[in-house]
């Protein structure tokens, strides 16, 4: 086993671990994140009916987002922000999806926050 498959199955788990105790509702869904190595990408999610609301990735042909950096998480925050409020969702739980809260991870919730979403 290589060292970046420990890694993953370590975030795997942890994320296993935070979503025995999130749940997103139609009142406040869930903010899941999910990064690679090239992209970033950020969903708001209604788990009691299954649906996503509002999604929003660094690899969509239509974004100016080239790659998912701090710069790139930063503008999807901000994207995932604002069709999430067109379809009238305010506040979210953030559901960090198992990263550590630092880096792009942060930068596209704070900017998710700046948007004006709130968790």
């Amino acid at each position: 086993m290589s060292r970046r498959d420990s890694k993953n199955i370590v975030r795997v788990r942890i994320h296993q671990r935070i979503r025995q105790r999130m749940k997103g509702t139609p009142t406040r869904p869930r903010l899941a994140v999910y990064r690679s190595l090239a992209h970033i990408y950020a969903q708001v999610i209604d788990d009691i009916s299954g649906t996503t609301i509002a999604s929003a990735s660094s690899n969509e042909k239509s974004s100016s987002v080239v790659g998912g950096n701090v710069a790139g998480a930063k503008e999807i925050g901000k994207l995932v922000a604002q069709r999430a409020q067109e379809k009238g969702v305010k506040k979210v739980v953030f559901d960090r999806g198992g990263y550590l809260y630092h880096g792009r991870i942060k930068a596209l919730a704070d900017a998710a926050r700046e948007a004006g979403l709130e968790f």
